[in-house]
């Protein structure tokens, strides 16, 4: 996905993002139920990314399709893609299949607490462990791709080599065995692994100084990032002395270093114990 496509997805990310805090499983897998209406209509993908129809009638149209068949959190998410451009119909579906499993990580981030990148990476690890269970396997890898099979007796079979795993892992696992969309299951288990472990960026905060921090000085920039992102980063340290500006972090995709000096400003008081 690129261009005017790819734009349209970050901005339902973005748009999403705000109910991730209070999301469930069950959304993600209403998300789930809708895309497969949507695989299973050309005629609908084409009407929704036509580039003639102007958003407001595309997203209208959404929502009468959706009401009292979902719930109103899955049709403003699927009416708020629909309102975007989209460079094929196509798009639209794997941008929706990209929301359905960015709601079910968040749940699972959701699980982890205080930390949410224990539960993150407890997803990481059930994802991998269906992806290595099957590769050593041919039988079970020519079982998830038999034709004749059913949709739900994959799904039923997948879900038997993870019984342990989380409910988030699960619901991820069980549709790509179901409906991998043109791949191996494994290949979209993978996929999902990856929106994972980007959202574990997101926990993560990479520094750089120039000079080594004394430990009353981690302790500090540790509580300054904790309180400046609302949530209990993990650090990650290391040490540049030609870095102009004496600091720069990184969390997720957001880099702070002397062009942002008006929050770099308290965390250099911090670092230096002053207050007020």
């Amino acid at each position: 996905m690129a261009g005017v496509s790819s734009e349209s997805l970050a901005t339902a990310l973005a748009d999403l993002e705000t109910k991730l805090p209070t999301a469930s499983l069950s959304l993600a897998d209403e998300l789930f139920g809708i895309l497969r209406v949507l695989d299973g209509s050309a005629g609908l993908r084409r009407a929704l990314t036509d580039p003639s129809r102007e958003g407001a009638e595309k997203s209208a149209l959404v929502q009468r399709l959706l009401a009292g068949k979902a719930s109103t959190d899955a049709a403003e998410i699927v009416s708020q893609l629909a309102s975007q451009r989209w460079a094929g119909s196509r798009d639209i579906s794997d941008a929706l299949e990209t929301l359905a499993a960015t709601v079910a990580i968040a749940v699972a981030e959701q699980r982890g607490g205080v930390s949410g990148l224990s539960g993150l990476e407890r997803l990481e690890n059930d994802l991998f462990s269906f992806v290595r269970t099957v590769d050593d396997s041919h039988d079970l890898q020519a079982a998830l791709s038999e034709p004749q099979a059913t949709a739900e007796a994959k799904r039923a079979l997948a879900l038997r080599l993870v019984p342990a795993a989380s409910d988030e892992a699960r619901l991820l696992i069980g549709q790509a065995a179901a409906d991998p969309r043109g791949l191996k299951p494994t290949e979209l288990v993978k996929r999902f692994a990856a929106l994972a472990a980007k959202r574990q960026e997101r926990w993560i905060a990479e520094v750089v100084v120039a000079r080594p921090l004394t430990d009353q000085q981690a302790e500090r920039l540790q509580a300054g990032l904790n309180r400046l992102y609302g949530r209990e980063l993990k650090i990650s340290t290391t040490l540049d002395p030609q870095l102009l500006g004496g600091v720069r972090v990184t969390v997720g995709d957001e880099v702070l270093d002397a062009s942002t000096l008006a929050r770099l400003t308290e965390l250099r008081r911090q670092l230096a114990g002053q207050t007020g």
